[in-house]
């Protein structure tokens, strides 16, 4: 899973990434210190996996990773070139989902940059998440209207293309409305046929809502924070209230001290952590896991993902050969004591190839090649 932090000059998203993956990505306050984009892998954080290899000692631990893009940040006219918007767009077409870190805070000290990255402007969350929405809008529109053309050249010889003239003539007609793509409303298979555009509005979207630290203890009373939420909950998107420079301080410290500072900041769990889950439901992703002596790992997956597909993540040797899947869920493994008391209750199953994984199944599979 790739996922790509973007945002407007000075909002935070170096910061950010510096602190969920401790890269040391350059942070600056000017625009455009990021050019090329900085990539970090980040473990996912699972109990599951840890707990399984307290039970087993192996040989190896091998959480689920995921993969974030910090991109360079965009400014008013990146569709038409401006800033390095070229580059911008082409690196979040990249990624799998988007992360928008909107500056929820004021601070004389950081420039605040919509259009021109020598000029500094009030804080406005609405305005920035317009301004980028608007960007990703018009470089999908330029793509939705070359469609337009193909299709209609491809209809003029096969009558089966005048259906995809339409689709794309009313997103077209969408778009032009100022309105993001995945906002666009159509049946199922119009949908999928829109998804073979690779449109960058029609990717999944997490709202980092940026706030300094006293808003952040205090999100009711914090304008900018309401602005955004109030936006994300219009389109259904998820809003991810953080604090950067709290983030940062939190990825260093450890065990007691960690759990100890989130407490004392009355959250349970790192910004890190939330965001994973938040990605997760936002992608629709679960994990199962293998376990033994040699390893213990989590693997992602789509949810709806059938046992031999599951299992081709592994290898492609164990999908082509697959016979079968031993699965025990893994809560009722905790609760019995182990894998081999919940064998002796028959919690242990024997599943086919149209076993739908689910979330925490811990998975051995049989196969023959």
């Amino acid at each position: 899973m790739k996922l790509g932090i973007v945002g407007l000059p000075n909002v935070g998203k170096s910061t950010l990434f510096n602190a969920i993956t401790n890269a040391g990505a350059e942070s600056a306050n000017y625009p455009f210190c990021t050019i090329d984009p900085n990539v970090g892998m980040v473990a996912v954080p699972d109990e599951r996996l840890d707990k399984l290899a307290e039970i087993y000692e192996p040989d190896k631990k091998t959480p689920a990773v995921i993969e974030f893009v910090d991109i360079a940040g965009l400014v008013k006219g990146a569709s038409q070139g401006a800033g390095l918007g070229n580059k911008f767009l082409a690196n979040i077409r990249e990624t799998d989902a988007i992360v928008h870190v909107v500056r929820c805070f004021d601070d004389e000290n950081i420039m605040h940059v919509v259009a021109d990255a020598g000029t500094n402007v009030p804080v406005d969350p609405k305005g920035d998440i317009e301004t980028i929405d608007l960007e990703l809008i018009m470089a999908d529109l330029e793509m939705v209207n070359r469609r337009i053309e193909r299709a209609t050249k491809a209809a003029k010889g096969d009558k089966k293309f005048l259906h995809e003239v339409e689709v794309f003539k009313g997103l077209a007609e969408h778009l032009n409305g100022g309105k993001s793509a995945r906002t666009y409303e159509c049946s199922d298979e119009d949908m999928a046929l829109i998804a073979t555009s690779d449109l960058l509005s029609l990717k999944p979207i997490i709202y980092a809502a940026n706030t300094d630290e006293d808003g952040f203890t205090h999100l009711e009373d914090n304008p900018y924070y309401q602005q955004v939420k109030a936006i994300a909950d219009a389109e259904g998107a998820q809003v991810l209230p953080i604090c950067a420079k709290l983030e940062q301080d939190i990825a260093e410290l450890e065990g007691e001290e960690k759990e100890m500072f989130l407490e004392e900041l009355g959250v349970k769990e790192s910004g890190l952590d939330r965001l994973i889950k938040c990605s997760y439901a936002l992608l629709g992703l679960i994990s199962f896991l293998t376990y033994g002596k040699d390893e213990c790992r989590a693997w992602t997956i789509k949810k709806g993902t059938k046992a031999p597909q599951a299992a081709g993540k592994i290898h492609t040797d164990i999908e082509r050969g697959f016979i079968r899947a031993e699965v025990i869920a893994f809560d009722d493994m905790m609760k019995c004591g182990g894998v081999n008391a919940a064998k002796e209750k028959g919690l242990l199953r024997s599943e086919g190839k149209e076993y739908v994984v689910q979330d925490g199944d811990m998975i051995y599979f049989r196969f023959n090649v």
